[in-house]
């Protein structure tokens, strides 16, 4: 078995955490998640602290502008782009003061962007067609993108002293693979992108950002058909999906679950609601889609102690605080019984 670099037992979240105060999100995920934190998102804080504003920041070269369709390319670094990247900076430093407070040296610490095809199908060209129908727009901006985030691992990494796993959410690739995105009239789809095209562009980003972040890269995708396969042809070591929508899911993605998790791939599994469920919450049943999934697959279940890691099924923007909290714990909990079954498991 591969050697991961968190622990067995160890629990993560996906990103997205509620309010607008980055040192007051910093300390409640370094608190409950001391093993694998995460880097808090704050979509509340607007413009710029969204998955693409947030990912564009990271652009090399390449400034965007809000516009009312959503974010474009802009000819020059406007206020938007600059707002953006001054959150990037104002969390650089509380991360920084949150891995000095919890001394986390030399542990992980992960951080969220949009994936290349997701960004590529968010982001406008100057003509209002997404970045992802011009084929030379779409190199230059995976390029750009691979470029930016690996400069920022080393900031980030020098800052905390933390190595650092990139997880990016590939949201849209669903619809991307099977061409269900509006064209800008929206009387008309984007043609759809053949598997063979989506893993060629990823691998490469794939592959430079583990040789330099030294930590396999994650990538999420939402929903009951997550394309587990595509992801895997990208050279993708671990792979985070919602847990509790896979007893639903075709027997096709089951199976490539399962032939991911033979070939050593971890998966990231939501299992926590993202939102204050209206009963109590019993740990047993929270484990119940991770379990059922690996008596489905016929896997026995310490498996889930070697190659799972139980996170929320979303992220939290928007959502109660005490419940954000709480859902990191249940997570963490669900990490250490998966290592211990408690009795009757």
């Amino acid at each position: 078995m591969r050697q991961l670099p968190w622990p067995p037992g160890t629990a993560t979240a996906v990103g997205p955490m509620p309010g607008t105060d980055i040192v007051e999100a910093t300390a409640v995920v370094f608190g409950e998640l001391p093993e694998f934190p995460h880097v808090p998102d704050l979509p509340d804080r607007g413009v710029g602290a969204d998955a693409i504003g947030r990912t564009a920041a990271l652009l090399l070269d390449l400034p965007v502008e809000l516009v009312p369709t959503g974010y474009r390319v802009a000819a020059r670094p406007g206020h938007d782009h600059r707002r953006a990247v001054d959150l990037l900076r104002w969390d650089l430093d509380a991360l920084e003061e949150a891995a000095a407070r919890a001394a986390t040296r030399g542990g992980v610490l992960k951080l969220q962007l949009a994936g290349p095809w997701t960004l590529a199908a968010s982001v406008e060209l100057a003509r209002g067609h997404r970045v992802m129908t011009d084929p030379g727009a779409l190199r230059e901006f995976t390029t750009s993108l691979t470029e930016g985030v690996a400069a920022h691992i080393g900031e980030l990494s020098e800052r905390t002293g933390m190595r650092v796993v990139v997880q990016f959410d590939e949201s849209v690739l669903p619809e991307v693979l099977a061409g269900a995105l509006p064209t800008p009239s929206g009387y008309g789809t984007v043609p759809s992108v053949p598997a063979p095209e989506v893993t060629a562009l990823l691998k490469p980003a794939v592959d430079e950002l583990e040789q330099v972040s030294g930590t396999p890269v994650v990538l999420r995708c939402e929903g009951p058909r997550p394309p587990v396969a595509v992801l895997r042809d990208a050279g993708v070591k671990a792979v985070s999906l919602d847990a509790t929508l896979l007893p639903g899911a075709p027997g096709r993605v089951l199976d490539e679950i399962g032939e991911a998790w033979e070939a050593d791939t971890v998966l990231l599994l939501g299992l926590v609601p993202a939102t204050p469920p209206a009963e109590r919450v019993e740990l047993r049943s929270l484990a119940e889609p991770a379990l059922w999934l690996v008596d489905r697959l016929g896997f026995g279940r310490s498996l889930l102690a070697e190659r799972a890691v139980p996170t929320p099924t979303a992220g939290f923007a928007g959502v109660d605080r005490e419940w954000a909290r709480r859902a990191l714990g249940l997570s963490r909990d669900l990490g250490k019984a998966f290592v211990e079954p408690p009795e009757g498991w």
